[in-house]
């Protein structure tokens, strides 16, 4: 069966369930080394949770929350949920208490599907005010005695009488049935939960896979590790490999990554940008540590690639001769760290910023910022792999209609626009006017027809001049320093900008070292040598920005943000009206 005539995300994995059989299909970590489960074993396995669903009372159309890191039970009861007409409601394993209670009683959630012990604590919290909520099903033991929770074993028990041949059912179910309610991470508020149903999201699997063919897809291998409650990992991450048929590794953590691409291999990666610019800092520290012949080599590849991707036919004969050198003595250990097979790393979720895409592309790793949000399933546009262009996301995918409003918002229409906020219908018909989905992004086309993306609209800082400003610009060019981890620009309704910043941890402890210092970071807030190194930052940032865009003045954080903090959204988005909440006064004070 074609990608196109799919009639629902179930049907498609059973479909290459049926084609691929014994093949690996889903591999995880068990005692030191990845192990893999069958498609067949996995299609099995979603038959028996599906009708253990069906024995306790899951009917078409109720709600299902999942709550569980990255594994290959997610996508097995996920498939489960979608065979029998039921919407899944993913939920973040970082949630607290309320975050779960405001989900299971807006969505109206009749189960729930919790991995481990730890992340079951908030949830049964939260099931105490969820009236709709019937049972919570473990993957693995759980020490409470809630009456709610029943063990999958005993799920499957129960359905086994029912014995539904789960795959032939689950043909009846249309493309415009609700597949599931992704809550967005709330970078501005309380969250909302997103209506997609199964033809928006094999809308982005058919374009994802338009944009990509020119590579080949063929016995791909994907490493996950963004949340799959996200959107964005939910589609390119799972879904799509689904409908090519490649095998997905689940990565064991941020902090394994590295081991695990060596371990996996992949050969397609999906990340947002905050990884790239943290992977930037390490590799230049790295390389300025260990100086002499292996710096100026890296740099010597750098430049020349960093010059190829400018201008393809722009090298001279000697240069030519001596990047084909370096590609071999500094790329090839570089793709290396990255499993040594990769095709593509797609970005996603936040702006790339074009010096990082430029300097991964001139290392020898290809990189395609794409553009989408949650309300499109997730995307909308993305750089092809043939002639990327760092500073735009690319041509719009296909069977889509992007046009750009008389305020230079993005407006998207097709198949893959969400069917409405759930339980929000005034929210839903501000943002869905006439068919076209108003992003809240603003954006433009260049010649070529690529999008390029200014800021979102709600964020655009309008200063006391009426100038408008592009804050995830600025603060991009602050994190390309080393001496910065993260920032936030301030300035709305005032005359200037100010910003709010965190300074690069390992550079302040070199600081302090090679200054002879012992302080705390609180106490070098007001240290005049210390103001006086970032101040230096401030005006190599500022040199090349125009007067209204130049950072005047800043503060130091308190801490880093991050998603415990509340500061960052689980996508590692910053969360502005939090900082600006906790940061206010002090970033006011800059005005005085």
């Amino acid at each position: 069966m074609e990608l196109d005539t799919w009639n629902n995300l179930a049907v498609m994995f059973f479909d290459q369930a049926a084609q691929h059989k014994d093949k690996p299909f889903l591999w995880s970590k068990h005692d030191g080394r990845y192990q893999s489960i069958s498609w067949n074993d996995a299609a099995n396995k979603a038959s028996a949770i599906a009708n253990g669903l069906l024995a306790h009372g899951i009917e078409a159309g109720d709600r299902v929350m999942l709550v569980s890191e990255n594994r290959p039970e997610w996508p097995i009861t996920e498939i489960a949920v979608l065979s029998i007409g039921a919407i899944l409601v993913p939920a973040y394993t970082t949630n607290t208490v309320a975050d779960h209670q405001h989900i299971l009683v807006d969505s109206g959630a009749k189960a729930a599907v919790v991995s481990t012990d730890r992340l079951a604590q908030p949830l049964l919290l939260a099931a105490e005010k969820a009236e709709t909520l019937k049972f919570v099903c473990h993957l693995e033991p759980v020490s409470s005695g809630n009456s709610l929770l029943i063990a999958l074993k005993s799920l499957i028990a129960d359905g086994e009488q029912s014995n539904t041949d789960i795959p032939a059912s689950a043909s009846q179910w249309e493309r415009d049935r609700a597949a599931c309610i992704i809550y967005t991470s709330g970078t501005g508020g309380l969250p909302k939960g997103v209506v997609l149903h199964h033809g928006a999201i094999l809308h982005n699997c058919v374009a994802a896979k338009d944009a990509l063919l020119e590579m080949g897809l063929d016995d791909e291998v994907f490493l996950s590790f963004l949340p799959l409650s996200h959107s964005y990992e939910h589609m390119a991450g799972q879904f799509f490999p689904i409908c090519v048929g490649a095998q997905i590794y689940y990565a064991e953590g941020i902090e394994s990554l590295a081991t695990n691409m060596a371990e996996a291999q992949p050969t397609i990666m999906t990340a947002v940008p905050r990884l790239y610019e943290t992977m930037h800092q390490k590799i230049t520290r790295g390389v300025q540590k260990q100086g002499g012949l292996k710096e100026k080599l890296f740099n010597t590849a750098y430049t020349l690639g960093k010059k190829r991707y400018q201008n393809p036919t722009g090298l001279s004969l000697t240069e030519k001769l001596t990047d084909r050198l370096v590609d071999k003595l500094v790329r090839d250990k570089v793709r290396a760290r990255f499993g040594g097979r990769l095709k593509a790393l797609v970005s996603g979720g936040a702006p790339l910023n074009p010096d990082i895409g430029q300097f991964f592309t001139a290392l020898g790793l290809r990189i395609l910022q794409g553009y989408g949000q949650t309300e499109s399933a997730p995307v909308i546009a993305v750089n092809r792999p043939s002639g990327p262009k760092m500073h735009t996301v690319g041509p719009i995918v296909k069977n889509t209609e992007v046009r750009i409003a008389e305020d230079g918002e993005i407006l998207c229409r097709g198949d893959l626009v969400m069917q409405a906020y759930w339980n929000n219908e005034t929210a839903t018909q501000e943002a869905i006017r006439d068919g076209w989905l108003h992003t809240g992004d603003i954006g433009e086309f260049d010649a070529d027809g690529h999008l390029l993306i200014t800021d979102r609209k709600k964020d655009i800082i309008v200063n006391s001049g009426g100038d408008n400003i592009a804050p995830q610009r600025i603060e991009g060019m602050l994190c390309l320093e080393p001496e910065i981890a993260q920032a936030m620009v301030y300035g709305d309704k005032r005359p200037n900008l100010v910003a709010l910043i965190v300074p690069d941890e390992t550079w302040v402890q070199d600081w302090k070292k090679s200054s002879n210092r012992t302080e705390s970071l609180a106490d070098l807030k007001t240290d005049p040598d210390f103001t006086t190194a970032i101040k230096a930052v401030l005006d190599r940032v500022n040199g090349p920005l125009s007067n209204i865009e130049k950072v005047r003045r800043y503060i130091l954080a308190d801490e880093p943000f991050s998603i415990d903090n509340s500061e960052m959204t689980p996508t590692m988005k910053i969360r502005r009206h939090v900082l600006k909440q906790r940061y206010g006064e002090g970033l006011e004070a800059l005005y005085r």
